[in-house]
């Protein structure tokens, strides 16, 4: 009667050990999408695959084929005192752990509600979006079908007043 109950204590541990350490790997995965785009002053499509593509490296030896990434900038303008979205990209990964770069859901111009701390007229931000979908291996001690972990983090430009994207000046939607 012991040696069940043991035996899934002992899974559970191991799933929930592995749960957490995917859990940081999705907060430092946040972190180096938005420090590597913030390092740029403008960014291209091959650029964002590359902070994408680099992103894969830290999830090892976990798939990141699960994983959902978006990048944008937002603008905080000073007459309305909100942060507005200026350019987003999103990516996935597919099997083969290549970056699929998409459609965000954040267009240009949409407001954003950002921390209050954050909030400084007529400056930039860099804000980073990560879900990852955690499916356990033993799934009887845990959710069968997974749980979605999730982070941001925003980061203000460092080179430049802003990171262009397919524009040549830092717009002001």
């Amino acid at each position: 009667m012991i040696v069940p109950l043991m035996l899934t204590m002992f899974f559970g541990m191991v799933e929930f050990s592995s749960g957490v350490a995917v859990d940081r790997k999705v907060t430092l995965v946040a972190r180096t999408l938005s420090d590597l785009t913030s390092q740029s002053t403008t960014v291209a499509d091959s650029d964002l695959n590359n902070f994408f593509a680099a992103s894969v490296g830290i999830f090892a030896p976990y798939s990141a084929q699960p994983t959902q990434a978006t990048l944008t900038e937002l603008y905080i303008d000073p007459t309305t005192h909100k942060a507005r979205v200026q350019w987003s990209k999103a990516s996935s990964f597919d099997s083969a752990g290549n970056v699929v770069l998409g459609t965000s859901s954040h267009s240009p111009g949409d407001i954003i509600t950002i921390p209050a701390a954050l909030n400084v007229d007529g400056t930039y931000l860099i804000w980073s979006e990560i879900s990852y979908k955690y499916v356990p291996a033993v799934g009887y001690v845990m959710a069968k079908a997974g749980i979605t972990l999730s982070d941001q983090t925003y980061t203000r430009p460092r080179q430049s007043a802003c990171v262009m994207y397919n524009t040549t000046a830092c717009t002001t939607l």
